[in-house]
């Protein structure tokens, strides 16, 4: 079963190609019948929402979280080092004078915003006196973007 190119030079016929592959499907439909009938052991995973929700890992980063002193007042002192580390530009802070005497400066605008954030957790870590951190929340819904700039308010209350 040859037949001739336009070069004049012989090839082989589609059908021995067709039957090199023949086993691969093979393999495949017979693959896919065990998981259709769960034969192989494999559990789903697929999760009833509502219900249930995923447990997340240890150390995972969710949505962000502003600490507070044993006083009772934010920790933040608007260094303003989570700003300027954040790969991307999500963090404002205005700084004001602090009304308390251990610290020269508190934010008086701190906003987030969580749709550009992609929670590498660097202000986390670049933070010097601890004040935000990134909780172990996972699901955040809104039906705005305007809901999903996160004050200090908001922060403070997570």
């Amino acid at each position: 079963m040859t037949e001739e190119n336009r070069n004049g030079t012989k090839r082989q016929g589609r059908g021995l190609r067709f039957l090199l592959y023949l086993p691969a499907v093979a393999k495949g439909l017979f693959n896919t019948l065990l998981h259709i009938l769960k034969l192989k052991g494999h559990k789903t995973f697929t999760v009833q929402y509502p219900e249930k929700r995923k447990e997340v890992r240890p150390g995972f980063r969710g949505e962000h979280r502003l600490k507070v002193d044993e006083n009772g007042r934010e920790k933040c002192v608007a260094c303003l080092m989570c700003q300027t580390v954040c790969p991307a530009v999500c963090i404002d802070i205005v700084a004001e004078e602090a009304p308390w005497n251990d610290r020269d400066k508190r934010p008086k605008t701190f906003e987030i915003d969580m749709l550009r954030c992609i929670y590498c957790g660097m202000c986390e870590e670049a933070c010097p006196c601890d004040a935000i951190e990134l909780t172990e929340k996972l699901y955040t819904v809104s039906t705005s973007r305007a809901a999903m700039i996160y004050d200090k308010e908001k922060l403070l209350s997570n």
